[in-house]
């Protein structure tokens, strides 16, 4: 039976409320909720306990719930609260069994409602929380975007951040509310709010792998277009898994990686500290600032790091112990892949394959270049590739 009750609320409180959800607040002994939710509640008859979030509220949780354990508690979340709310971290605590969901409508559906967007059709960016520059990885031609903003500032950092990008905004205050408006950007802004981005623009990144190599800051130390995009099809990035980045240079590994799915991840580890600070801006220039960069010699720097699905090794594969330390610290089934291209790295690449097995794979890409008056063929350093599962 469930003791935590989640009640969604919206903008207009208590009257958005019927049935089911003001049963819940009515009965409860405690209510929970931050204290803009609580203040949308009037005093019921009867008495109860009101408890306001803590600050921060994530740490405070499972004691908050532990000591009224046992009593009937409602809990007060803005809008759905499975969606980005407390209902997904209750439910992780407790369990599905002890905890009844109520839900309310959304911010999303509020705002794609008053804008006539189809909501399968609108990708949302959480700003809450969470770095803006992910809203890098949505932008595209014709793409609808719905931003969940932290604060009042939120929307002039998306105009700034989508400046001379094609977009239109549309600014949505207080949606459900008496005061709802939805109109330009303004500011001062409502502390509630959603950023509307519809993109008109051409360009942006594209989906696959491969992206053009002056799509990042680098210097010298990159994974060329052409090996990049073989390489990222022999690491083979499903969604959820997590790659180390070993050698990163300039990151473009993890990085595509990560955008090949939004619930991908990735450690770059790079012994240079200017290289990796390289990799935090050229992550958060193509949307996916959740690229953890560890600044550090590898193995020595692998010690400690989450099991991964997936390795490249794209710098210091001769250095002792380097491929077997990335061999075993894959997970069972996880694919370690090492692009060589010097005398003494192929060295260390055919006598990993000799160990353990694999594919050998060279790889030779030329480019077109002038000559003269003419236009011949540029060789490339060719690649030794070699891949492995484990």
């Amino acid at each position: 039976m469930s003791e935590v009750t989640v009640v969604g609320i919206g903008a207009n409180g208590w009257a958005g409320l019927a049935g089911a959800a003001r049963d819940a607040l009515a009965s409860a002994e405690v209510i929970m909720g931050g204290r803009r939710q609580l203040d949308l509640v009037p005093d019921l008859p009867g008495p109860r306990e009101r408890v306001a979030w803590p600050s921060p509220m994530l740490p405070a949780l499972p004691g908050l719930l532990e000591e009224h354990r046992g009593r009937r508690v409602a809990v007060l979340a803005s809008g759905d609260p499975m969606f980005y709310g407390v209902g997904t971290t209750l439910v992780r605590l407790l369990g599905p069994e002890r905890v009844r969901v109520l839900p309310h409508p959304s911010s999303v559906s509020l705002a794609c409602a008053r804008l006539g967007w189809p909501v399968e059709e609108v990708e949302v960016v959480s700003a809450v929380g969470r770095p803006l520059a992910a809203l890098n990885a949505a932008l595209a031609p014709g793409r609808r975007i719905l931003v969940l903003s932290a604060d009042a500032g939120t929307p002039a950092q998306v105009a700034a951040l989508v400046r001379e990008r094609g977009c239109d905004l549309t600014l949505l205050e207080n949606l459900g509310a008496p005061d709802e408006r939805v109109g330009p950007l303004r500011e001062p802004a409502a502390p509630l709010n959603i950023v509307a981005v519809h993109c008109r623009g051409a360009g942006g990144p594209q989906v696959v792998p491969g992206l053009p190599d002056e799509t990042y800051d680098h210097d010298g130390q990159l994974t060329k277009r052409e090996i990049r995009a073989i390489t990222l099809a022999r690491l083979a990035p499903r969604p959820g898994e997590l790659l180390w980045d070993v050698g990163a240079g300039a990151g473009s590994i993890g990085i595509e990686w990560m955008r090949a799915h939004r619930a991908c991840r990735a450690i770059a580890v790079e012994d240079r500290a200017d290289r990796a600070a390289r990799i935090g801006a050229n992550a958060a220039a193509l949307g996916v600032p959740g690229l953890r960069v560890v600044a550090g010699r590898a193995p020595a720097a692998l010690a400690g790091l989450e099991a991964p699905d997936a390795i490249f090794i794209g710098g210091g594969v001769t250095a002792p112990g380097m491929v077997a330390a990335c061999r075993d610290a894959l997970r069972p089934g996880g694919r370690l892949v090492v692009n060589a291209v010097t005398v003494e790295s192929e060295r260390a690449v055919a006598e990993a394959y000799g160990r353990f097995g694999g594919e050998l794979t060279r790889v030779a890409v030329n480019r077109a270049a002038p000559v003269g008056g003419f236009t011949g063929w540029r060789a490339m350093m060719p690649v030794t590739q070699w891949t492995v599962t484990r």
